[in-house]
């Protein structure tokens, strides 16, 4: 612990990202007696951070490459950290990590943290992005005081390419008393969609985004049919590439009722309780919360073989695990669990018994605060 309290700055780029990843940490920091203030672009899923009491400094951060828009962001974040003092500023994601960081220095802030929740120069794309991305974590971890990532795999990645020489991994985490298996919840969601107790449905939780695995998830269930997809999130105004409208439609005219679309919800808790497999078919990925959430509700997880899913899904244990962007394995999978119920079961145990072990909320927060006080 601080020998005094620290003011800390909590920087993401867009609503969506505090909410749903930075507000128990900001919690935590704040139970250990640290003033947190929220700093990202302003939407309307600030409203629980700030009727919880928080503090929250919008500024114009954009998901984009664009120069312009990024100089704005970087102008405004370093107004805002003059202006605020703070003791420590913790960025997040790519470009909000880095300007966050920048800033931060420019501005005299002591003590300077980041989280990697990915690499971009590990993501697909072009061989310039890449190259791109990776300099430019080279220059922003010289100016790392705490490094930190939630794949573990990644740590290792920035220390073997020197981005910095005591990246920590801190994984991620969720509390077992929201997501859990529930039969009430089970009974009573599967009613309120019309789905019989009996039916075999698959989940996937995530933005609506092409490389969350959505067109190959889609072209998979045609082959299996004795089960149903609940689709769960939807798209960000900020989020990039092509729409996914022309996909859904085509696998609501194959699918028909095995089909539903949900939309972003605030009970996913309910809805995975309700499911029997949980599926994340995407081409990269950090450390993914969703597949926390559903081994820690009991569900066998489908994931595709890259960083971080390989890191959480033991292969034939826990769940299995499948090339990314293709259908066929993935169907494959998705067949094999829904016709062993027993197969599900005991995957959905095993799973529940590793997110326990290695992914509750209070370990890994308290691992992220230990590492940020220091």
């Amino acid at each position: 612990m601080p020998e005094r309290p620290l003011k800390i700055a909590e920087v993401t780029s867009v609503d969506y990202s505090l909410r749903n990843f930075l507000l128990p940490l900001m919690r935590g920091a704040r139970e250990r007696g640290h003033e947190v203030v929220g700093v990202c672009a302003d939407g309307p899923l600030l409203d629980l951070p700030r009727a919880e009491g928080f503090r929250i400094v919008p500024v114009p951060m954009a998901r984009s490459l664009d120069p312009r828009a990024q100089g704005r962001a970087f102008r405004a974040l370093l107004d805002v950290f003059r202006a605020e003092r703070f003791d420590l500023v913790h960025g997040h994601n790519p470009i909000s990590g880095l300007l966050a960081r920048a800033a931060a220095r420019r501005a005299g802030v002591p003590r300077v943290a980041y989280t990697c929740h990915g690499f971009l120069f590990n993501q697909p794309g072009p061989g310039w992005r890449r190259g791109l991305a990776l300099g430019l974590e080279l220059m922003a971890g010289r100016i790392t005081d705490t490094f930190l990532t939630v794949s573990e795999e990644e740590a290792a990645d920035a220390r073997r390419l020197r981005i910095h020489p005591r990246a920590t991994a801190v994984l991620n985490g969720r509390d077992p008393a929201v997501f859990h298996p529930d039969l009430a919840a089970r009974a009573a969601v599967r009613a309120e969609l019309g789905s019989a107790p009996e039916a075999c449905v698959v989940v996937v939780v995530s933005r609506l985004v092409r490389h969350k695995g959505h067109p190959e998830l889609l072209l998979a269930m045609r082959d299996v049919p004795d089960a149903e997809l609940w689709v769960v999130g939807d798209r960000l105004p900020t989020d990039h590439g092509e729409s996914l409208d022309r996909d859904f439609a085509f696998a609501e005219a194959a699918l028909g009722p095995r089909l539903r679309r949900l939309g972003y919800r605030h009970d996913v808790a309910r809805l995975l309780a309700a499911a029997d497999v949980f599926a994340l078919p995407s081409h990269f990925e950090g450390l993914p919360m969703s597949v926390i959430e559903a081994m820690l509700t009991g569900l066998p997880v489908v994931a595709t073989d890259v960083r971080g899913p390989r890191e959480q899904v033991v292969e034939g244990v826990t769940g299995l695990l499948v090339p990314p962007g293709e259908d066929e394995p993935l169907a494959e999978a998705l067949r094999r669990l829904a016709a062993d119920p027993a197969l599900r079961a005991r995957m959905g145990e095993a799973g529940r018994a590793r997110a326990l072990e290695r992914y509750t909320e209070a370990k890994v927060l308290a691992r992220t605060l230990d590492l940020l006080e220091l």
